[in-house]
């Protein structure tokens, strides 16, 4: 028999019918379920598509060939060898929009959550958003979330996370994945339901909070998960610029504050984070 890369079968496809009978449900967030064997990216299908679908839509890729990270990263990975998909979102008028930039750290939180409890991994945050896990006593990025708004008050809420990615499969050496950081399961079904239902229920108290992340929790939850916090970096900025201090807290809009060694405390909203010690 002709082997493919659609023939392995430790890497078994989704059920889409199977999800949105699981995930779809009156009066729940998760409006519709779409299981796609290819596309560019998951995020760019959605934002063409934002105007005229209704919120809760979640469409997800067995391969994407032009999947995008933050700061306009290529994110690629063999087929079925993780979770690549997208959400579409509206915040509304519930959510004032300066707190709107809380969504993909909100993400992180539901993702790190679900993936503890349903893989047993014990999943960080390096801020704003990348997920960490641990191969052989060592950090490793093992997925990152991607937040762009489409218009029409939505926003597109993109995640891709390396499920059984083996070590000569990973595109950089930092990267990892859950089963090479001894994942108990690596069936991707129930990862993705776990996923999915953390992210509604963060999302919801967020909501209903118009957005307080400390009200409803968000921010506290945030800070005890981010490994980020305490540890000396660097932020090199949009723009070229660097500044480097110590971690020192997230602040009410979600960014990182940075203790120089001028002894000011300096508010960091965008750019890369790299952990020093």
């Amino acid at each position: 028999m002709t082997r493919n890369r659609w023939s392995d079968l430790d890497r078994p496809p989704l059920d889409a019918g199977a999800l949105r009978k699981a995930l779809v449900r009156d009066g729940g967030l998760w409006t519709g379920v779409e299981v796609v064997d290819v596309t560019g990216s998951t995020n760019a299908d959605l934002v063409a598509r934002a105007a005229g679908e209704p919120e809760g839509l979640v469409r997800v890729a067995e391969e994407q060939r032009a999947g995008r990270g933050r700061l306009e990263r290529s994110w690629t990975a063999p087929a079925r060898s993780g979770l690549f998909f997208s959400v579409l979102l509206r915040p509304g008028e519930d959510v004032p929009g300066e707190r709107w930039g809380w969504l993909p750290l909100l993400a992180g939180v539901a993702a790190a959550t679900a993936v503890a409890r349903t893989a047993g991994v014990d999943t960080s945050l390096k801020w704003p958003n990348d997920l960490l896990v641990d191969v052989g006593g060592e950090e490793r990025k093992a997925g990152g979330i991607l937040a762009e708004r489409a218009g029409d008050g939505a926003v597109v809420l993109g995640m891709g996370l390396n499920v059984t990615l083996r070590k000569d499969e990973l595109p950089v050496p930092t990267a990892g994945s859950l089963a090479l950081a001894g994942a108990r399961g690596t069936d991707r079904d129930p990862l993705l339901r776990a996923v999915l239902r953390s992210l509604e229920q963060w999302y919801g108290d967020w909501r209903a909070a118009r957005g307080d992340a400390a009200a409803c929790g968000l921010l506290q939850a945030y800070a005890a998960g981010c490994a980020t916090l305490g540890r000396t970096v660097r932020a090199e900025l949009p723009g070229g610029a660097t500044l480097s201090g110590e971690a020192v807290a997230v602040d009410g809009d979600g960014r990182l504050v940075l203790a120089t060694e001028a002894g000011v405390q300096r508010p960091v909203g965008a750019g890369d984070i790299v952990h020093l010690r």
